[in-house]
């Protein structure tokens, strides 16, 4: 596995051990501050996955997908990449 892959695979499994844990906060009725800023934790580890994910498509498919001679193959990465911006700006 690719070392961004590997970066962004640490960041999801912190995020679902921190999950786990809130979810007892919560059903130990802990108090609503603290659960909140475990929440943007995660959402922080979510983001960072993300981005980094992102990156890798970038610097390896999408690259090697624009350096080809598929016209077909480029208009569908590029849509590919106008799809996930589109759902990240929500």
């Amino acid at each position: 596995m690719k070392n961004e892959k590997q970066s962004a695979l640490v960041n999801l499994k912190k995020a679902k051990s921190l999950i786990g844990k809130i979810i007892e906060m919560v059903e130990e009725e802990k108090y609503c501050i603290d659960i909140m800023q475990q929440n943007l934790a995660v959402i922080g580890l979510l983001k960072s996955a993300n981005q980094t994910m992102m990156e890798s498509h970038l610097h390896h498919c999408f690259t090697t997908a624009i350096e080809s001679d598929q016209d077909s193959r480029k208009k569908e990465m590029v849509e590919e990449i106008l799809t996930v911006t589109k759902l990240l700006n929500r």
